[in-house]
């Protein structure tokens, strides 16, 4: 696919327009950040991986009637995606006990939760994407109690979708991320899961074990984060199961 015009460029993804109106083209970098991009580093074959798995999870989706903006995988590290209107928020669902959970309230790492939590966070790199409440969210004119509603709708689908896939892979989903868009079709709007969903933006462990298989290698410096991903992407047959480590990717158009 020719290179088009890039009109984004995130810390783990590009976005460039897309060959019809109302679409664009997502790019998968290699790019590991962590800490508000305190800790850098770039992983060979971490977005071949995170493009595949998230087409996984968005056509997983879709299947069972969840909106998203995903349209076709391109190539290796591209896809095609609706263009939207991003909600300013991080949506935050908890099932287990982990990071900034356990740091604000105490409770120890894994600890279950007695139901699915949902949080939002502002969208702001500079602020560390500040956890918010429906209150100020509605203050500040970023979303509507309507959109709000919808929304946490909208998460624990999600959340029921990826616990039982990842369940039948012997895999916890302990917590996730997703971000929110907008579509308008006329005067009238939907909202639907966009960006990615992907080991970046999930909290994986092995259930007999208890091995991270997500971000947090690369925060904690636990092993080779793309060994991790790719186990997780061999376990739900996204990848061949005689792949054992993933080489430098070529892009096929």
């Amino acid at each position: 696919m020719a290179r088009r015009k890039k009109l984004y460029e995130g810390k783990a993804k590009i976005l460039y327009e897309g060959p019809e109106p109302g679409t664009l083209v997502q790019y998968f970098k290699d790019d590991a950040t962590a800490f508000n991009a305190e800790k850098r580093d770039v992983i060979e074959g971490k977005g071949v991986l995170n493009n595949r798995l998230s087409e996984f999870f968005m056509d997983g989706l879709s299947a069972i009637g969840v909106p998203t903006h995903f349209i076709r995988r391109l190539n290796m590290r591209e896809q095609l995606v609706r263009s939207v209107e991003i909600i300013p928020l991080e949506v935050i669902v908890r099932n287990r006990a982990a990071g900034s959970l356990c740091k604000r309230l105490g409770i120890p790492e894994g600890e279950a939760l007695p139901r699915p939590i949902v949080e939002f966070c502002f969208k702001n790199d500079d602020l560390g994407d500040p956890l918010v409440s429906e209150e100020h969210i509605i203050a500040f004119g970023w979303a509507s109690q309507q959109d709000l509603d919808d929304m946490v709708s909208l998460a624990l689908r999600v959340n029921d979708f990826m616990s039982g896939v990842m369940l039948a892979v012997g895999i916890r989903l302990v917590d996730f991320k997703i971000e929110i868009g907008r579509v308008w079709e006329g005067d009238f709007q939907r909202l639907v899961v966009a960006d990615e969903i992907s080991p970046d933006s999930c909290r994986l462990w092995d259930i007999r074990t208890g091995e991270k298989l997500d971000k947090d290698v690369f925060r904690q410096d636990l092993g080779n984060l793309a060994d991790a991903y790719t186990e997780v992407a061999r376990r739900l047959g996204v990848l061949p199961n005689n792949t054992t480590q993933m080489t430098k990717p070529h892009l096929i158009n």
